[in-house]
């Protein structure tokens, strides 16, 4: 194999950048044990134990689940029914959104006190662009442990700490081995650390790209990384595969840009562990959201005039000598409602709908 890409400065010289991503383990989960234990509880985390809707009802989905659960083979974004299936004595919690914006909000708030620049990512995890701290920090990886240890010594529950050259490679890092760790991926360790791992591992890398790869001999991110790039373009499309070639290779320029706390819209998006395929399991995901920004807003004392749904789609197409391919594209579209609601159903109704008008049978992977 060869050797992934240096990353270079404007002026030529060898520069590295200095990226964390923080990232809560199991978090709602997680912050729902850590209330528990404070007021002498059960831990959830040690206990086939998962938050989620109540089973029948349209909320009826899983949102976060404990190791104990996942060895039963419960997977967030499923049926709280079949999770019930696999798992009859699964403990079972509604979720608490305020509770959730309030450890989100304590655990940022301990990075921000080290980090020059931090982007929220979701409310469990962000970003922290350390380059240029080697004076204040001269040893990045027992920072990242400093404050790992600080978020669990006060708040309660535990993080990962992915430390990179990059968002993508810090983002990469945070994913090795659960809970309660910092791992390294640099530039100079990709081809050691990264590209051993299943080509399914990288980062916007889905189920159905993976088998397109795999059916064309590439299993591993190394593979892919040293594929050619019009071969995996051929396979994936212009844009998605030169996007997974350059991951694939540690490369990702894209900014670590702080955002203001007071935005204001309220927001909320999600990763399914298995693309979505159907309108009925689409609608599950979208009450769930809808139910929470609904719940903040109530909390805020906030309404909404406007809903938009954006989604990520993985699309087949040919490509070149008439090839099936697999492609993203994004899609948004948004609506004014008729008067301001922090109705959930309202939300969801719209949210729906413009779902509706946005899908045409592929498969989105994202919401």
């Amino acid at each position: 194999m060869g050797e992934p890409a240096e990353e270079k400065s404007a002026i030529g010289k060898t520069r590295e950048r200095l990226i964390f991503h923080v990232d809560v383990n199991s978090a709602y989960l997680s912050w729902e044990s850590a209330k528990r234990v404070s007021e002498g509880l059960e831990d959830l985390r040690l206990i086939p134990a998962a938050v989620g809707g109540e089973p029948g009802k349209r909320t009826g989905i899983i949102l976060a689940k404990s190791i104990p659960a996942k060895k039963y083979g419960v997977t967030t974004g499923e049926p709280v029914s079949l999770a019930m299936q696999k798992c009859p004595g699964l403990v079972l919690v509604p979720p608490n959104f305020r509770l959730y914006e309030r450890n989100s909000r304590a655990f940022m708030n301990v990075c921000r006190k080290y980090a020059p620049v931090l982007q929220k990512f979701s409310v469990d995890e962000c970003f922290l662009d350390m380059t240029g701290t080697s004076l204040l920090y001269p040893d990045p990886i027992a920072l990242a442990r400093q404050i790992k240890d600080e978020i669990r010594e006060t708040l309660g529950f535990t993080v990962n700490v992915g430390i990179g050259s990059n968002r993508l490679l810090a983002k990469m890092a945070s994913d090795f081995e659960k809970p309660d760790k910092v791992h390294t991926l640099f530039l100079r360790e990709v081809s050691e650390k990264m590209w051993p791992l299943p080509v399914g591992d990288l980062l916007f890398v889905g189920k159905a790209t993976s088998a397109r790869l795999k059916e064309a001999g590439i299993g591993t991110i190394g593979a892919l990384a040293n594929a050619p790039l019009v071969k995996i373009q051929a396979l994936l499309g212009e844009k998605g595969g030169q996007q997974a070639w350059e991951y694939a290779n540690g490369i990702d320029d894209s900014p670590v840009s702080e955002e203001r706390e007071d935005a204001k819209g309220y927001s909320i998006s999600t990763t399914l562990e298995e693309d979505v395929t159907t309108l009925e399991r689409a609608k599950h995901v979208l009450l769930a959201l809808a139910d929470n920004v609904a719940r903040r807003m109530r909390a805020d004392g906030a309404k909404a005039s406007c809903v938009a749904v954006d989604i990520r789609l993985s699309k087949l197409q040919n490509a070149r000598g008439n090839t099936p391919s697999t492609r993203f594209t994004n899609r948004s579209h948004q609506r004014k409602l008729d008067s301001p609601t922090d109705v959930t159903d309202e939300i969801y109704e719209t949210a729906v709908s413009l779902f509706r008008e946005l899908w045409r049978g592929e498969h989105p992977g994202d919401l």
